[in-house]
């Protein structure tokens, strides 16, 4: 049985330990990036190994940012009272993009997932109540209403992981939230048009 020479078996491999892509979908772009011009190539391995040595995560919120603390945790004209709980880097890029969300983020790394082996200690939960806890007790926001806006996917793991995070903050003088209707169970905020993202957060509700 004829096989693959190594060099390209070991790329295919590796192309499918990424999301949703499958064998076929692998073998396409091994032999796509084979076929293209060796300057491409290098481009796209030398971006590849710049993204992981000079991308960090913020270590206000835990998304993306080229500095230690990204620019949103950064900017003085946000709302830091308001906190939007996401589930990835990329959900915070998707609110964003809408233009009219003015407060700040935290991004969990996901949600409680137990098929998949993630738990709670495996998310940015205790950093989040310990950051709300540390703003209660801050002089800048005795006069503030600090609200947190739970806005994990509509999924039952997302459900799941927001009805989490409210009872662990229970018993704090906050105001505790849930994006509103607007987006179907099942969705993804990074795949939500920026209407239907308006139309959730507008018509959050308190949990």
């Amino acid at each position: 049985m004829a096989e693959f020479p190594k060099g390209i078996k070991n790329l295919i491999n590796a192309f499918e330990r990424l999301p949703g892509i499958g064998p076929k979908g692998a073998t396409r772009l091994a032999f796509y990036l084979l076929n293209t011009p060796k300057a491409y190539v290098e481009d796209l391995a030398s971006c590849l190994i710049k993204m992981k040595t000079e991308i960090k995560i913020c270590k206000s919120c835990f998304s993306v940012s080229e500095q230690d603390i990204c620019s949103i945790c950064q900017d003085n004209r946000r709302n830091k009272a308001q906190i939007c709980v996401v589930e990835r880097a990329i959900d915070v890029m998707a609110i964003e993009n809408m233009g009219d969300y003015k407060g700040v983020y935290h991004v969990l790394g996901g949600v409680i997932n137990p098929l998949e082996h993630v738990g709670p200690d495996e998310l940015k939960i205790d950093e989040l109540v310990q950051r709300v806890k540390i703003m209660l007790t801050d002089e800048k926001y005795l006069n503030c209403n600090l609200e947190i806006i739970l806005a994990t996917n509509p999924t039952m793991e997302g459900e799941a992981t927001a009805l989490h995070i409210k009872k662990r903050l229970e018993g704090l003088k906050i105001k505790i939230s849930r994006i509103g209707s607007g987006l179907p169970i099942g969705a993804d905020l990074e795949y939500a048009d920026q209407a239907t993202l308006c139309r959730a957060l507008d018509g959050r509700r308190d949990i």
